[in-house]
């Protein structure tokens, strides 16, 4: 064991490939669990017995989409090992040679202007046996089997723009929104068949989606042409957030934003948004009450993100900043400096920056724990996760995975699940 510079104790396992601290709190976690066991056991005798063996236990873990190396790491979000990953683009090359050339000329120019992408979003099934992948600039939505080794395709849904972006996984389970950039359109996917059950009109570029925690309200927000320069930003399309019916599509309202509107969080009681912009080195603060900008909250720009996005056009696909999450108290945002290379956490109360923290690599997203304690944030160019406690605002450890990771999602899975992994990190 050794501390590093800001005092936290930093484990290494077996694996050789994590430090950080947590073990306290899983141990904890154990604990307890063993002891609602026995206390069952008690009562309830042989019956309860034979109810948790029919109901595998769920394990918390945190989905990281490994963009360019097309897999999907599983991190135990307590412990912070890598559990193993899913190769979920096997069949990329097939998927190539059947796209037409416009979509191959659209592909090769954003290649271009930062990277491959092939995978985009990442979803468990509630019971955390599908694994649900939005699959980039492969164009499509597809679903892979966990319940064995191999992990086979189940379906693939392709959208029938050039790219499938930001997804979405209903409450229930049931149904998947995925968002296609280039037809300003929104499709929902049936997640056992991977059949479209309906579509719904965005704005210019749909990016985010997410549903209300009552599963009623689908949010899209949309970004606007990234493929026009900062001096055509008149021209660049609606750049949005809809609110749409989750059972008959229908829009129930339009709110506009002066640029594109990054990744964002809802306040629980949804009356607030944070969310990033296009070309805003910060956030914004909107009443949804009011449809309304309320507060602008600009961050500084490092050394580093001086020298090397000097310009609005610089920026990559437009975006100063795309990392937001908030705390499961509600009262600490952490925010993804992306062009910054920094990680910051904010106060939600008096929007004053807590810590700003360097260090970092084209930092991509940011995850809020299961337990709301720890904010976890793609560190993409490194091939790591960082983690943070909101309540210390330190570091608490940085976990390799994939290449180019980006899109992360927390979710559960079985024992079993965990157990089909590959090895590899990712």
């Amino acid at each position: 064991m050794r501390k590093n510079k800001t005092g936290l104790m930093r484990a290494v396992s077996a694996k050789g490939n994590i430090r950080g601290f947590g073990l306290k709190r899983r141990f904890r976690k154990l604990a307890l669990g063993v002891t609602a066991l026995a206390l069952a056991l008690g009562v309830s005798g042989v019956a309860s017995a034979e109810a948790s063996a029919a109901a595998p236990e769920m394990r918390d873990v945190l989905l990281v989409g490994n963009a360019q190396s097309g897999t999907v790491s599983f991190i135990d979000p307590y412990t912070f090992l890598n559990l193993g990953s899913v190769n979920v683009t096997e069949d990329k090359e097939e998927r190539i040679s059947e796209m037409g050339i416009l979509k191959l000329l659209y592909d090769a120019f954003i290649n271009e202007n930062g990277g491959e992408r092939n995978v985009d979003d990442v979803f468990l099934s509630p019971d955390g046996t599908v694994l649900y992948v939005s699959r980039g600039y492969l164009g499509d939505v597809a679903a892979f089997d966990l319940t064995a080794p191999g992990h086979r395709m189940l379906w693939r849904h392709p959208v029938p723009g050039f790219h499938a972006d930001h997804a979405a996984l209903s409450p229930d389970g049931g149904t998947l929104v995925v968002s296609d950039s280039t037809s300003k359109k929104a499709f929902l996917i049936d997640a056992v068949t991977g059949r479209r059950t309906g579509e719904f009109a965005t704005g210019d570029f749909p990016h985010q989606n997410d549903f209300s925690p009552d599963g009623k309200r689908i949010y899209n927000t949309s970004i606007g042409n990234v493929l026009l320069p900062h001096a055509l930003n008149f021209m660049k399309g609606e750049r949005s957030l809809r609110i749409v019916d989750a059972e008959s599509l229908q829009l129930l309202r339009t709110i506009k934003f002066p640029q594109g509107v990054r990744p964002n969080v809802f306040t629980p009681d949804e009356k607030t948004l944070y969310a990033q912009l296009s070309y805003l080195r910060g956030f914004v603060k909107v009443d949804l009450e009011q449809g309304a900008i309320t507060h602008t909250v600009e961050l500084p720009a490092s050394a580093f993100g001086k020298a090397n996005y000097p310009n609005y056009d610089d920026f990559p696909k437009n975006s100063a900043h795309h990392g937001l999450a908030l705390s499961g108290d509600g009262k600490k945002l952490c925010l993804a400096g992306t062009i910054d290379n920094y990680v910051a956490i904010i106060s939600t109360e008096t929007l004053a920056t807590d810590r700003i923290m360097d260090g970092y690599d084209l930092p991509y997203w940011a995850t809020t724990s299961s337990d709301g304690a720890y904010c976890f944030v793609s560190n993409s160019v490194e091939g790591t996760v960082g983690v943070f406690d909101y309540t210390t605002t330190q570091e608490a450890a940085r976990i390799p995975v994939g290449e180019f990771p980006q899109r992360s999602r927390m979710g559960k899975a079985p024992q079993s699940v965990l157990n089909s992994l590959d090895s590899v990190q990712g």
